[in-house]
């Protein structure tokens, strides 16, 4: 019995007492340096680096997707109008709007009707077209007068019949501003000058026809504009003087334009009148001054 009890009695913890816990475990400070380390090295890395950020793995990249024209197969077809006409330039939108305007007139009567009406500059801008043709044409060095015709007669009958076309426009009464006719006259006779001179006769008759026909609508448009102020526009612009010019330059071609200067004009005529009747063959009458170029120039006053 003795050996079986033992000499201290029990111990049983009380209910109301606290249970013992278990001694913090301490921690070295090197051990906790080196854990700081490692987490701030951790943050850099997936600072830096893209892949290693949560909020990009967790984000998935989509691409645009292309729209696609639901029950429309993918296959060739023309362009439509407007792209089409964007890509004609400006001859071939002439050919097309001619070409369709010669199959039905009624569109071509249409168009002439809304068409703005060319302007002096735009005539001339055209007729400088077919003028550059011409001198494109023409032949260098000497050339026969036979070789020379053949070779530009396509482009001069071009530009001969374009100013067969364009003058009518500025003449009365479709063009109203006397202004206007003289100015257009004025450059279109400087246009006949220069087309080319061929020794053989039979070649020269374009530009002798053209001389005739300018010269007859500087008649009109001087008798129309001499019903106007006594054709006070024509001595103001001294169109007198640059009539006389271009007539000497032709060679005395327009000499019924250089009549209507004279007997139209009332100041020409009463001048021309002054110096005596049946004087025409008076060096110093009006008439002779305009048609030799000499009129306007300079008179000599004292002894010689």
């Amino acid at each position: 019995m003795n050996v079986l009890l033992s000499p201290q009695p029990p111990f049983f913890p009380h209910q109301h007492e606290p249970s013992r816990r278990s001694p913090p475990r301490t921690m070295s400070q090197h051990t906790m340096a080196s854990r700081k380390r490692k987490a701030d090295d951790d943050d850099n890395e997936m600072s830096i680096s893209p892949t290693g950020s949560p909020a990009i793995n967790s984000r998935q990249l989509s691409r645009p997707s292309k729209k696609v024209r639901a029950g429309i197969e993918l296959a060739g077809r023309p362009l439509p109008l407007p792209r089409l006409l964007e890509t004609l330039d400006k001859s071939q939108l002439r050919a097309v709007l001619q070409t369709i305007c010669e199959r039905h007139p009624a569109i071509g009567h249409e168009v002439m009707a809304s068409a703005p009406r060319p302007s002096v500059n735009g005539a001339l801008e055209v007729l400088g077209e077919y003028q550059d043709k011409l001198r494109a044409a023409i032949p260098f060095g000497n050339s026969s007068s036979e070789y020379t015709y053949f070779r530009v007669k396509q482009p001069l009958m071009a530009l001969v019949d374009a100013l067969g076309d364009f003058t009518p426009q500025f003449l009365p009464p479709v063009e109203q501003q006397t202004t206007v006719s003289l100015e257009y006259l004025n450059h279109a006779t400087k246009l006949i000058h220069d087309l080319p001179d061929f020794d053989s006769q039979q070649y020269r008759h374009h530009k002798d026809g053209a001389y005739d026909e300018i010269s007859r609508a500087w008649a009109l448009v001087i008798t129309e504009a001499a019903k106007r102020g006594g054709g006070f526009h024509l001595h103001n612009g001294k169109w007198d003087q640059v009539l006389a010019r271009h007539n000497q330059q032709s060679g005395g071609k327009l000499e019924q334009a250089m009549s209507a200067m004279v007997n139209e004009v009332g100041w020409v005529g009463a001048n021309s009148n002054a110096q005596g009747q049946g004087s025409s063959s008076d060096p110093n009458s009006i008439l002779n001054q305009l048609i030799n170029g000499t009129y306007g120039a300079p008179v000599q006053v004292g002894p010689f």
